[in-house]
């Protein structure tokens, strides 16, 4: 019992003083925020600068009194910190809600692509939501990029037909600090997006290949689409009709090292988990026949037939087809530092090393496209948004996106295929949308 009252007591007098320190507070707030006030009203910077000016005029001296008069005049114009956060604010909402949109349409794609291999089937329901949580890094950062160009380019343009710029201008703004607000927000969505792709997407990919290879393991028939060519390290597998753990006419195309090429056929197969360390699935062929061709002398062969067969089908040859770690699952500071290794070494092929450049360009072109649209954003509402411009900024917006999107895609097509420079096909497209930017920019001056 005398516990009991010490606790209480104790308790009461923490409550008692956590009560008495919040009040405290809150009448320190309120009579610092009134003092403020009054020092605000008070102008003392006015009088200084009037006084300034005074001075200058009686010592006459132009300079002094340009200087003082110039700051005076500052003090009666609008504040442009006002004007900054307004402008922010407007670019923030748009932004959002095109973020909204392309993150729904990035976002259904991601499904689709998943329904095709993994929902039907019969994949956990709890498998699936983590495959969808993993590839949500990725789905953000792709949206940011094409939700800061249409927003921007909609807001921007809401506010040339709205004449909210030419008010602006009226008050003797520059078209500098409307730039300053846009080019500001690019950037703080640009960072945001870089740490998307450059963190969390490495740890999405990681935990999604694990997963995926679990599902696999599993459910081995999931790898096999009906009527489908499944190519992989040195093999190529046709496949015909799959019902649930069985395929009928599937052909395993094989090439070995001493230039053998060697052709597996049967007519009917069942698939099944195998529990050896490496193999992810097994294929048991019902009387298959086996054909093995020498290139160099295409007259000889050998022909085996049997009642059965098994054919190990091993992890590396459908989950990955490279060692280690790949690209996409580093980040960009494991990037550079695997690319001075390998440059170092020596050890790897030319296409693989542009293979790792292209993807650390990629960490940094993506995100950073955001500040470059921006900048395009900015000059190309205010040239053309003067009738209906929230209209033609969602127009312009989607098809400069669809177009960037297809030059990225081209730009990794030309860098991993044909082995062309990985930085400047990943950030050509930024640079070109810059120039014109600045292109578009100078040309709004000169009007």
């Amino acid at each position: 019992m005398l516990a009991k009252k010490i606790f209480e007591f104790i308790y009461n007098k923490i409550d008692s003083a956590v009560v008495f320190a919040r009040k405290q507070f809150a009448f320190s707030f309120l009579f610092f925020k009134r003092k403020f006030k009054k020092l605000k009203h008070f102008e003392f910077q006015r009088k200084i600068y009037t006084a300034g000016f005074s001075i200058g005029r009686k010592i006459n001296c132009v300079k002094t009194q340009a200087f003082f008069a110039k700051k005076i005049f500052k003090l009666n114009s609008v504040k442009s910190n006002i004007l900054v956060r307004y402008i922010a604010k407007e670019l923030l909402l748009y932004f959002l809600i095109c973020f909204v949109f392309f993150f729904v349409v990035f976002f259904v794609n991601q499904i689709l692509l998943l329904a095709e291999t993994i929902l039907k089937k019969r994949v956990p329901v709890n498998s699936v939501l983590k495959l969808i949580l993993y590839c949500l890094p990725n789905v953000i950062s792709q949206s940011a990029p094409f939700a800061t160009l249409v927003g921007f380019l909609m807001c921007l343009g809401r506010l040339v037909t709205d004449n909210e710029i030419l008010i602006f201008r009226a008050s003797g703004q520059r078209y500098s600090l409307i730039l300053k607000s846009v080019l500001a927000m690019g950037l703080l969505i640009s960072v945001f997006s870089f740490i998307m792709n450059d963190y969390f997407l490495p740890i999405g990919t990681l935990k999604y290949n694990r997963l995926f290879k679990q599902i696999i393991v599993s459910n081995p028939a999931i790898e096999l689409e009906s009527k489908s060519i499944k190519r992989m390290n040195d093999s190529t597998l046709v496949i015909g009709n799959v019902s649930k753990n069985n395929v009928s006419d599937i052909v395993l195309f094989d090439s070995e090292k001493d230039g053998v090429q060697r052709i597996i056929m049967a007519g009917n197969s069942d698939v099944k988990k195998s529990s050896t360390p490496g193999v992810i699935m097994q294929l048991d062929m019902n009387s298959p026949i086996v054909l093995s061709l020498d290139k160099s002398k295409t007259e000889n062969y050998e022909s085996i037939s049997a009642e059965k067969l098994r054919l190990n089908i091993f992890e590396d040859s459908i989950i990955s087809s490279s060692n280690g770690t790949s690209p996409r699952e580093m980040t960009s500071w494991d990037l550079i530092k695997r690319i001075k290794k390998m440059k170092q070494e020596n050890s790897s092929t030319k296409k693989r090393l542009n293979t790792f450049i292209l993807e650390c360009n990629k960490k940094f072109s993506v995100p950073f496209g955001s500040f470059f649209f921006a900048l395009l954003a900015f000059p190309l509402a205010l040239i053309f948004g003067k009738k209906d411009g929230q209209t033609l900024g969602l127009i312009f917006g989607i098809i400069l996106s669809v177009l960037y999107w297809s030059a990225t895609i081209i730009g990794q097509m030309f860098g991993i295929r044909g082995g062309y420079n990985g930085f400047w096909m990943m950030w050509t497209p930024n640079f070109v949308i810059g120039i014109l930017g600045i292109i578009l920019y100078i040309r709004l001056k000169k009007k």
